[in-house]
């Protein structure tokens, strides 16, 4: 939906503020019965409470404290709200699905998790198929918390963020302040209409996006892209997102398997491509990637860039330029350069994933805000000031209304691009004195 920022502004202060965030006395309380209950299990049961376990752990404290009246039931945080999630135990029961041999092996495990917990807990009345369900809840239903650039720094239960519907189009995003998280609107959402968010990466071919969903969510899509599924539009994206190029350099076309399949066929100029020809440096850039994976793994990070180069030189012989599978390669390199404060390289790299990300992201994306950011800083601390503002300038379009204005980290970038426009006046003003 094309919105003016000034509408999505005023849509972005019904802000939805969730998750668990008590006073730090009561937290402390929490804490030192988990501690105190963890001193008590041998050294070899400790090594397998796992980030999981201590989540459940602390699930079924947090629900004997308020029992009890040391912490505060609200309408936000209370056990009732993990008592009405989907488990898919009984989704699949529900379906009268067979459980297949890695279901079986995942019942057997959350059942093994489920005595560990019972043994650390060691409260009278505990259901263990109650804590054996509830880990297949955190299986579909746990967040990955992430700090203000998208970076992983664990997992956390939100039920009443797990309440909202997925869409491959949301119209809000999830976003986390601390332990806080935080949904805010990215264009207008109508009186009554329903909000929603992305529980996948949404930069993917529909059979991907649906293939995830089907085995992480148990459900089947159903939204405005997922409904093009089969049609030429969704086609020719898959192609391009995931598919292969047209061996002519000077043609944009995306390419088609050819109904005898023994090649696939340029659907803008005909011209046809071998399989053999794709299967094989499929294969290459295959052995290429693991070599690469082991070296930046174990720290040999300049052998990996010359790896990724290799592998980004095969892909754009293969890939669209609009590929995911090159843009990947793109963040890897970006990755490391940064490491390895290669900078000038490295900028070369983040302009080279701008015009995929602003084709395979709406338009008030974070991912998309992130990246303008990230090329803004390369180009300012490069001595490109002008560039520099115009990147920043995009950023922070986008992210004040994903990420909001009053964040420690939405300062930091109004204040860069307040700096970055005092340096090119001063320079410009410089100029003209001299």
């Amino acid at each position: 939906m094309d919105v003016s920022a000034k509408a999505i502004l005023r849509n972005a202060q019904l802000v939805m503020l969730f998750g668990i965030v008590g006073a730090h006395k009561l937290e402390w309380k929490l804490h030192r019965l988990e501690c105190q209950l963890l001193a008590k299990l041998d050294k070899e049961r400790r090594k397998s409470v796992t980030p999981t376990i201590r989540m459940m752990v602390k699930l079924y404290l947090r629900r004997k404290l308020q029992n009890e009246n040391v912490i505060p039931v609200t309408a936000m945080d209370n056990y009732n709200l993990v008592e009405a999630l989907v488990s898919p135990i009984l989704f699949s029961l529900k379906l009268e699905k067979d459980m297949s041999d890695i279901d079986e092996k995942q019942l057997l495990l959350y059942a093994q998790m489920a005595n560990l917990v019972n043994l650390i807990l060691q409260l009278p009345n505990i259901d263990i198929k109650e804590i054996a369900e509830n880990f297949s809840k955190f299986a579909c239903n746990a967040h990955t918390i992430c700090d203000s650039e998208l970076r992983s720094l664990g997992t956390g239960l939100y039920p009443v963020i797990s309440i909202i519907n997925h869409s491959c189009l949301p119209n809000a995003v999830l976003v986390f302040e601390g332990r806080l998280a935080v949904v805010r609107a990215v264009q207008h959402i109508p009186k009554d209409s329903e909000v929603s968010i992305s529980y996948v990466e949404t930069a993917a071919s529909t059979i991907t996006r649906q293939k995830t969903l089907k085995e992480q969510y148990l459900f089947t899509c159903t939204c405005v892209r997922c409904n093009k599924l089969g049609q030429y539009d969704d086609i020719q994206e898959s192609a391009i997102l995931e598919g292969y190029r047209c061996r002519d350099n000077g043609c944009s076309g995306f390419l088609l398997r050819e109904s005898d399949e023994k090649g696939f066929v340029c659907q803008q100029c005909g011209l046809i491509r071998n399989k053999e020809e794709i299967r094989k440096i499929a294969s290459d850039i295959k052995a290429l990637s693991d070599k690469a994976l082991k070296c930046s793994s174990s720290g040999n990070l300049q052998e990996a860039i010359v790896l990724y180069k290799n592998i980004e030189k095969l892909q754009k012989e293969v890939c669209h330029p609009f590929s995911i599978i090159l843009m990947r390669t793109w963040e890897k390199l970006l990755e490391i350069l940064m490491q390895l404060e290669e900078w000038k390289e490295a900028l070369a790299i983040c302009r080279l994933t701008i015009p995929v990300y602003e084709r395979v992201y709406p338009g008030f994306h974070p991912l998309l805000g992130l990246q303008y950011y990230s090329c803004g800083k390369l180009e300012w601390l490069l001595g490109e000031t002008d560039d520099a503002i115009k990147s920043f300038t995009k950023a922070v379009d986008i992210l004040r209304i994903t990420h909001g204005t009053s964040t420690p980290f939405m300062k930091e970038l109004l204040m860069k691009l307040e700096e970055a426009c005092a340096e090119a006046s001063f320079k410009l003003s410089s100029r003209e004195d001299s």
